[in-house]
C-alpha cells in the first residue's frame, strides 16, 4: 500500500515558473518509489504567471485538493498596475518608485506578515486538520514562498505532534535578496525573522536548494538540512547535445535506485550541431533591474566593435520578460541591432529555443547573500548540453555545479575582460564547429533521480 504524502503548495498550474515544475515532478516521480501524493492547493489564486501548457502535465492519477483564497493583491492591482511585479519578487529602484508604489510595498511587508497570503492559513489549518485526520496522513511538505505555507505546515505540527513535517524552502525567506526592499520597520523584521525561526527549527526536515542556503538554515536553528536543488526533465531534452553524445547516463534503474556511469576523464567530440546560421546567446526567463549583466552587455559591445565576423554572425536573443530599464542599459551599449525579444512563451517554446541556441545566459544578483541562488534554468540549460555564461558574485552556488559538470564558465558582475574571452573563445568554437562532450554528471540533476532523493528523506523521518 502506498504510503501517503500531503503537498501544500500555492503554486500549481495553471501557474507559470520553475516553482511550479519543481512540485509537478516530485508529484508526477513520488508514485514509482511507493508514495501516493495529495495536492493541496488554492482554487482561486492570484499567480503573476500563467502557463497553460502545464495542465496536460498533471496525471490523471493524482488527488488534487482545492479550497478558496482572498488575496488583498486583488485589489492592489487595481489601485496600482505594479502590484503584479512585486508578488514574484521584482522591485523598481526606491529612487523610481512613485508615492503609490511606495505606499503599496510598505503596505505589503509591515502588514501582510509573512506575506500577501497570510489569509489563507487559518482556513486551511481548519480544513486540513480534518482532512489529515480522515484520511490517515503522517507526512506533509510545505513549500514556499510563499512563506505562508509555511505557517500552515507549523500549525498542523502544533496541532498533531507526531505528524512528520518537511518544510520546502524553494528561496530563502529573511535572506532574500528583495526582503530588504520591502521598507520593515523593526517590528516587522522582528516578526519575520521569529516566524522563520520557529518554522525551521519545529519542522522534521529542512529542504534547501542551494548548498549556502543550507548552511543558513542550519545557523538559525534547523534540526535537520538536506539539499535538493531543481532539475530537468529527461524527456524534455530528447535530441539535445546532452543525450546525443552521452551514450552513458545517470538514471533510476528497475529497481528504483540511482544508476551512475561516467563518461572518461576529458573526453570530448567534434560535431557538425550547429543550429544556427547566426550565434545565439539567450536568456530564458524574466530579468529585472536587480540582476542586470551589466558586464555582459559592455562585453558584447566591445566585440562588436572589434569584431566585424562576430558583428555579422551575433544575436542577443531573450524569452520571457525583459524590464524596461535593462533594455535600456543593452541599447545604450549599441547592441540593439542584435537584440531579439520572444517574450513569454510555453515551457515547452522555451527548452526548445534554449536547445538550439549557441551561448547560454544565467544572472544573478550582485550581493553576497545572494551566493545560495540557484536558479532553475540552470539545470534545463545543462541539460541542452550548450555552453553556459553565468553572472553573480563572488563563490556563488552556481559556480560549484558548473565546475562539477564542466557546463560553463562563471564570472562576476566586475569581470568584463574575462567575460569578453569568454565569448570570444565561444563563438570561434561555434565558427568551427567544435562542441565539447557534455559530462555524464549532469544526470544527477534529473527529476526522477531528485525524486528519489526525496522519497529517501520521507522514509528516513
Amino acid at each position: 500500500m502506498s504510503k501517503k504524502v500531503l503537498i501544500i503548495t500555492y503554486y500549481w498550474p495553471p501557474a507559470g515558473g520553475p516553482g511550479v515544475q519543481r512540485w509537478l515532478k516530485f508529484a508526477k516521480y513520488l508514485p514509482e518509489f511507493g508514495f501516493e501524493p495529495i495536492i493541496y492547493t488554492p482554487k482561486n489564486p492570484s499567480y503573476p504567471i500563467i502557463d497553460d501548457s502545464l495542465v496536460n502535465e498533471i496525471s490523471s492519477d493524482l488527488k488534487i485538493v482545492k479550497t478558496k483564497i482572498w488575496e488583498p493583491y486583488q485589489i492592489a492591482e487595481k489601485l496600482n498596475p505594479k502590484a503584479k511585479a512585486y508578488k514574484a519578487g521584482q522591485f523598481e529602484k526606491a529612487e523610481n518608485q512613485s508615492f503609490l508604489s511606495k505606499l503599496s510595498v510598505y503596505i505589503r511587508g509591515n502588514f501582510f506578515i509573512p506575506d500577501a497570503r497570510k489569509f489563507w492559513i487559518k482556513p486551511s489549518v481548519k480544513f486540513l486538520k480534518k482532512y489529515i485526520f480522515e484520511n490517515q496522513i503522517d507526512t506533509i511538505i510545505t513549500t514556499g514562498p510563499p512563506h505562508s505555507l509555511h505557517i500552515i505546515g507549523l500549525e498542523l505540527k502544533k496541532t498533531y505532534p507526531i505528524l512528520k513535517w518537511i518544510a520546502d524552502f524553494r528561496d530563502p525567506w529573511t535572506e532574500i535578496s528583495y526582503h530588504a526592499d520591502l521598507k520593515l520597520n523593526k517590528s516587522s523584521q522582528n516578526k519575520h525573522k521569529d516566524l522563520e525561526k520557529q518554522v525551521l527549527q519545529n519542522a522534521d526536515c529542512v529542504i534547501a536548494t542551494s548548498f549556502t542556503d543550507a548552511e543558513n538554515y542550519k545557523k538559525i536553528g534547523a534540526n535537520r538540512v538536506e539539499v535538493i536543488t531543481n532539475g530537468f526533465e529527461e524527456a524534455d531534452f530528447s535530441n539535445s547535445k546532452l543525450e546525443q553524445f552521452d551514450n552513458t547516463v545517470t538514471t533510476v534503474d528497475e529497481s528504483s535506485k540511482p544508476v551512475t556511469l561516467s563518461l572518461s576523464k576529458g573526453e570530448t567530440q567534434n560535431s557538425k550541431l550547429k543550429t544556427h546560421n547566426t550565434f545565439t546567446i539567450t536568456y530564458s526567463g524574466g530579468l529585472e533591474l536587480a540582476r542586470n549583466p551589466l558586464v555582459v552587455w559592455k562585453a558584447l559591445n566591445e566585440l562588436v566593435q572589434e569584431n566585424q565576423d562576430f558583428a555579422a554572425d551575433f544575436q542577443l536573443e531573450f524569452i520571457g520578460n525583459l524590464s524596461k530599464e535593462v533594455k535600456n542599459s543593452i541599447i545604450e551599449n549599441n547592441l540593439s541591432d542584435y537584440l531579439i525579444e520572444k517574450g513569454y512563451v510555453s515551457h515547452k517554446e522555451s527548452i526548445e529555443l534554449i536547445k538550439t541556441s549557441n551561448l547560454l545566459l544565467l544572472a544573478n544578483f550582485p550581493d553576497e547573500k545572494s551566493k545560495g541562488i540557484i536558479p532553475g534554468k540552470l539545470f534545463e540549460y545543462m541539460a541542452t548540453g550548450n555552453p553556459i555564461l553565468a553572472i553573480g558574485p563572488s563563490g556563488g552556488d552556481v559556480e560549484k555545479i558548473l565546475n562539477e559538470t564542466q557546463s560553463g564558465e562563471y564570472f562576476t558582475h566586475e569581470e568584463i575582460r574575462d567575460v569578453k574571452n569568454y565569448v570570444s573563445d565561444e563563438y570561434k568554437k561555434w565558427k568551427t564547429d567544435f562542441v565539447k562532450n557534455p559530462s555524464s554528471k549532469i544526470y544527477q540533476y534529473s527529476r526522477k533521480n531528485l525524486t528519489y532523493k526525496l522519497s529517501e528523506i520521507i522514509l528516513s523521518l
